[in-house]
């Protein structure tokens, strides 16, 4: 028996911003911002569109593509860190009712951007004990949404989008989901936060403010470069595949840097990596998902691959799994 990703849907927002446009609006250039992120463009979304707008646009896709219908689906997982509703209701039971899939289980998981890995070991997990065939996973976010456009060391990080992946339980063997690791150090949990009132008081009243990005730049970067250079050598490790048998490795698109510094420590080549943040920048949970779906439209994974996604993020979280497509 294996869990499998069965097929991919992307959702990008049309409303496209370049570094130039941005450089318009904040002391900035196009220059700086590639040199120092690899970024290119981000896209926003619509205004009226809610983060499972753009989500359930995604799972129609994924669907079509798998042949798998909306009653067929016995799980539904979002990973989002910028939900439609603050608490509650979940964004993954909003998603169930946009796309018509009544009655099946549906709930978030917040992860920051290793939220995707954490939503597939869940989903995996609920089909492998035997409870049903079909899940959903979906990260998504509208993080143009909680930006400081004011702060010019996030602004230009940040962008809109989402990717799903149409889970399956099949009796074939050998394929699909073979190796997680997941962590966390809470310790970071300050370096990258959505700053909102704290909630100390009892009977005063909420305070209406929007929350926004706020992230130790330095600390955030040093915890991604070490984690996903550890991670890479422990799932390798802990698998009985060889760095040489893994066809593509698909990081959280952070920033190119990160990548590089990371390839040139396992002393990899950069094109092992597939990155696309120079046309969507950061879109956190949605980031590998968006990825794999633009390699399988590109015609970039086969049956058989053996595919690495790692991920690192807010809580600061960590994780990794080994695919074999």
């Amino acid at each position: 028996m294996s869990v499998v990703i069965r097929a991919m849907g992307v959702h990008i927002p049309e409303r496209r911003m370049t570094n130039d446009e941005l450089a318009s609006r904040v002391d900035t250039t196009d220059e700086w911002i590639r040199s120092h992120t690899g970024i290119g463009a981000r896209h926003i979304a619509a205004d009226g569109a809610q983060t499972s707008d753009l989500a359930a646009d995604a799972a129609r896709k994924a669907l079509a593509k798998a042949g798998v219908g909306p009653h067929e689906l016995d799980y539904i997982v979002v990973a989002t860190a910028t939900p439609d509703y603050l608490g509650f209701p979940s964004t993954a039971c909003i998603v169930q009712d946009k796309i018509g899939a009544h009655g099946c289980a549906a709930l978030d998981v917040v992860a920051g951007c290793t939220g995707f890995l954490y939503a597939l070991q869940v989903a995996t997990g609920l089909l492998e004990s035997g409870q049903g065939r079909n899940a959903l996973v979906i990260g998504a976010e509208t993080l143009t949404r909680v930006t400081d456009w004011n702060d010019r060391a996030t602004c230009v990080l940040f962008g809109d989008g989402a990717g799903a992946a149409v889970l399956s339980r099949i009796q074939e063997g050998g394929r699909g989901m073979l190796k997680f690791i997941l962590g966390a150090d809470g310790g970071g949990a300050k370096d990258l936060i959505l700053v909102q009132p704290e909630r100390l008081k009892t009977f005063e009243p909420p305070v209406p403010t929007a929350p926004v990005i706020s992230m130790n730049g330095k600390n955030v970067y040093n915890f991604a470069v070490k984690s996903i250079t550890v991670l890479i050598e422990r799932i390798v490790h802990a698998s009985i595949y060889s760095l040489d048998e893994i066809r593509w490795i698909v990081p959280h698109q952070a920033n190119a840097r990160i990548v590089q510094a990371a390839a040139k420590r396992l002393g990899l080549p950069e094109e092992r990596f597939y990155m696309n943040m120079d046309e969507y920048a950061n879109t956190s949970a949605a980031s590998i998902p968006i990825a794999l779906g633009e390699m399988e439209d590109k015609g970039l994974l086969n049956k058989g691959d053996l595919v690495m996604l790692v991920g690192f993020g807010a809580g600061l979280t960590y994780g990794a799994v080994v695919v074999r497509w």
